[in-house]
């Protein structure tokens, strides 16, 4: 996730293109013989875990979560990618629970400790409904790949209500096709993470060796499932257009480690070069507060230094990336999140609409 601005490097170039103001509306389309399938949390297989935990009895997956769907909060976000953000901000919804233990995650507080309320179907579904009332050009879902089959059912529910902007699936792409299938016809477009090619780091830092192939294969998925689309209304708010469909790449460059940077843009450009956008961040910062911190032993709990960046720049030179982002970079810890606050980031990042300790909601 992104969450300092990022600024556009690199035109998009291969990209089909729209020119009209609004899409007439995504609306659920159901497969021959969907069903919700809450029954996969029975013996919860669907992530690579495969922890066959029951979590429709009370029981805690390796995600932390049992089958209710815990959120922590909602709200209009602008610092995402700019054919995200678009011109009033993303329509972001963070959950609780994760299926990787990064002992660097910026957002430790929600994907490892906890903090969250339960939804119910119809609860999280008029969310979804507020935050297109407030403006929002997608509904944003952060970390749910624990959580597919209940996510979906209130996408589902939120379309009959009437939601009609796109939804994006803003994930780690740690992730089996299987259970993303549960989403097709609800989400058009992909935001997922690519954090590394190398096992080892995978073992190290996510607690997850098979990380690798198990985001490649995911994000091809996604890849199949929405061709790039991007719309260009007659706006100069809209300077990048506005994504309805499609995938964005997300990797997060780690200090001390750009050779694993590179295998993962060589990846990019062998296999998805003019099928999705590459988003490259830059903003990893030691989060000071986290009591996981000191598992860290993959890589130097640093920022990222002035040589490395301007050797990434560089490196999407050589490598002939020409469709994406990557950040500037940026020092300071002030835009790190903090979720026991109704507004976790900086007002200029963004705007609160639901929080999991408000009362009455």
């Amino acid at each position: 996730m992104a969450e300092v601005p990022i600024e556009a490097r690199l035109p998009s170039g291969g990209v089909k293109a729209t020119t009209s103001r609004l899409k007439a509306g995504f609306f659920f389309s159901p497969r021959p013989g969907y069903t919700h399938r809450m029954d996969l949390y029975d013996a919860c297989r669907i992530c690579p875990r495969d922890c066959g935990t029951n979590r429709n009895a009370g029981e805690r997956g390796l995600c932390g979560e049992t089958a209710e769907l815990r959120v922590a909060w909602a709200g209009l976000h602008f610092g995402e990618e700019p054919p995200v953000t678009g011109a009033t901000g993303s329509g972001t919804v963070f959950f609780t629970g994760c299926n990787l233990r990064c002992a660097f995650c910026q957002n430790y507080q929600i994907s490892q400790d906890g903090m969250g309320r339960v939804l119910s179907t119809e609860e999280l579904a008029r969310v979804f409904l507020e935050l297109e009332a407030a403006g929002a050009e997608n509904v944003n879902l952060v970390t749910g790949s624990h959580a597919v089959p209940a996510i979906a059912l209130a996408l589902r529910r939120a379309r009959e209500l009437g939601l009609s902007v796109p939804a994006l699936w803003n994930s780690s792409a740690y992730e089996s096709p299987g259970t993303l299938a549960l989403l097709d016809g609800l989400v058009t477009v992909w935001l997922p993470d690519l954090k590394t090619l190398n096992p080892n780091v995978a073992r190290a830092a996510f607690k997850a060796e098979d990380y690798p192939a198990a985001a490649k294969r995911a994000i091809r998925s996604m890849v199949e499932r929405s061709p790039l689309e991007i719309e260009r209304p007659d706006d100069e708010r809209y300077p990048s257009g506005r994504i309805v469909s499609g995938v964005i790449v997300r990797h997060l460059a780690l200090p001390g480690r750009l050779a694993d940077t590179e295998a993962v843009l060589r990846w990019f450009q062998d296999h998805l070069a003019g099928k999705a956008i590459l988003s490259l961040m830059t903003q990893y910062t030691p989060v000071a507060a986290s009591p996981h911190a000191r598992e860290l032993t993959a890589f130097e709990n640093r920022p990222i230094s002035v040589d490395e960046y301007s050797r990434l720049t560089e490196l999407i030179e050589e490598l002939g990336v020409d469709t994406g982002f990557y950040q500037e970079l940026v020092e300071g810890t002030d835009w790190l999140p903090d979720f026991s606050l109704r507004q976790p980031f900086s007002s200029a990042l963004a705007r609160p609409l639901w929080h999991w300790a408000d009362e009455g909601r």
